[in-house]
């Protein structure tokens, strides 16, 4: 199968690139500067220079704190890109897959979200995720809406990484302990995305297989909870073992406000679908893995 991905730099894009070839995929990146989501040129040439059975747009602002102070930015590259990219593919009649977030929801929900409740973004970046969700169902019949959440890799710069630094540099790591979601490892994000992809060339609008789903990995912690398990994991390898202390949101504040629940119902993809991503510790575990992978590689280490 022949897959364009949108973007080529970001975790979910370079995943796709790694677990599209192993799986037999032909993969191809369309980026910047040839297509600019803030001031797209005529897309329909660029979509179909490739010759793709589908589209995954993973491109997109990402910068949720820098979004509050760039907020028309954010908008015109995650909702008004978005849109005119799924009105291409829409007359091209190539199906989208579409990448959305947890941020889209308020996080005052008790249990995890399904895709039927209510959205209520919290800041200028969650609001252009959601305005690119509504632009891409209403252009283009043969959509799939994928919301994920906690996205992390063995390269770029995450959340793992960074705590993986911040334990061989600090006595003690202060972390939030009072937002709760389900951390997704990108390889295991990009598997389900192409197994989401090989369902799609050959079926009509208004399958069951187009809509919105949640896809994360199963599991749910808190960012302390987070945090601790990349400090275990390292520890099993003589890295130090700074303790870890849940801290308030209130204790960190930051220029966007976050969901307190990100946690994601993933029932639907699972029944439609037939896919459940790996536990998250599972993911954790081998990440972890991959890094020392690559560090040995390399002939670098981290361990004392």
């Amino acid at each position: 199968m022949r897959i364009l991905v949108t973007g080529s730099r970001g975790q979910v894009a370079r995943a796709l690139a790694e677990e599209g070839a192993a799986s037999g995929h032909a993969i191809f990146h369309l980026g910047r500067p040839e297509l600019d989501l803030a001031a797209p040129a005529d897309l329909d040439i660029l979509l179909a220079a490739s010759h793709p059975d589908v589209i995954v747009h993973a491109a997109a602002y990402t910068a949720v704190d820098r979004a509050e102070g760039e907020p028309d930015l954010a908008m015109a590259i995650n909702g008004v890109g978005a849109g005119l990219l799924a009105a291409a593919a829409a007359r091209l009649d190539l199906p989208l897959i579409h990448l959305s977030t947890d941020y889209v929801f308020d996080g005052t929900k008790a249990s995890p979200y399904l895709e039927t409740d209510p959205t209520g973004p919290l800041g200028a970046y969650g609001r252009s995720k959601l305005a690119g969700e509504q632009a891409v169902s209403a252009r283009h019949p043969r959509h799939v809406i994928l919301r994920t959440a906690w996205v992390y890799a063995h390269e770029g710069t995450n959340f793992v990484l960074t705590i993986r630094r911040l334990a061989r540099e600090r006595p003690e790591l202060r972390v939030v302990g009072d937002q709760c979601g389900c951390p997704t490892y990108a390889a295991d994000l990009a598997r389900a995305i192409l197994a989401v992809a090989g369902h799609l060339p050959d079926r009509a609008a208004g399958s069951d297989v187009f809509g919105i789903f949640h896809v994360a990995g199963s599991g749910e912690t808190s960012w302390a909870g987070f945090a601790r398990a990349i400090v275990t994991h390292e520890a099993a390898k003589g890295a130090p073992v700074p303790p870890v202390v849940p801290i308030p949101s209130a204790e960190y504040p930051t220029p966007a406000r976050r969901p307190a629940n990100s946690r994601l119902d993933c029932s639907k993809l699972n029944r439609i679908y037939g896919i459940r991503l790996p536990h998250w510790e599972d993911g954790l575990s081998r990440c972890l893995a991959r890094v020392d992978r690559a560090g040995s590689a390399t002939g670098h280490s981290d361990t004392p």
